[in-house]
């Protein structure tokens, strides 16, 4: 039996970050079997799955992130944005877990799948006030050395899990 205090956890996974890191690796995420695993693992009742932005030639992996199990939120661009740059959502992840801090009482700890350095301040914050279970790194490389001070009980490696997690 789960403790009350792991047994409503959410989830948020940087898309981008998730697929460049474990690009980077030579392996490709089975999402349906990343959101059991996360499911299974670390009690996520609800994941977030964050893209750049919407394009129509992606609707078939849109539909499968959401078939895994995922809620899909992209970010906002004005139409010369997203001809110009690259889709960053840190704000966007920011955003909807301050949200929830402050909106969604029902929730125990929060979970962030990214190895960007952006998440430092919110990731302390959240450990200070109990509400942080993991960060979890595509890969060592793209893990920002800025959470090296972070206790091991904070943080994992997807590829530490691969062999659940990947597609055969």
């Amino acid at each position: 039996m789960l403790s009350m205090e792991t047994r409503n956890n959410l989830g948020f996974v940087d898309g981008q970050n998730l697929y460049l890191g474990t690009r980077q690796d030579n392996w490709i995420v089975n999402l349906s079997k990343f959101k059991v695993y996360l499911k299974d693992k670390y009690s996520v009742s609800e994941a977030y799955y964050f893209l750049g932005y919407l394009q129509e030639e992606n609707e078939e992996l849109y539909k499968d992130i959401q078939k895994a199990g995922f809620i899909v939120l992209f970010k906002e661009h004005t139409q010369y944005a997203v001809t110009k740059k690259k889709g960053n959502v840190d704000t966007d992840i920011v955003f909807e877990i301050m949200k929830n801090l402050l909106d969604n009482k029902n929730f125990d700890k929060i979970i962030l799948v990214s190895g960007d350095g952006d998440y430092k301040k919110l990731v302390e914050y959240l450990i200070a006030k109990n509400r942080f279970k993991k960060i979890l790194f595509p890969n060592k490389k793209f893990a920002s050395s800025l959470y090296k001070k972070l206790g091991s009980e904070f943080y994992d490696y997807l590829e530490n899990i691969k062999v659940y997690i990947k597609f055969q």
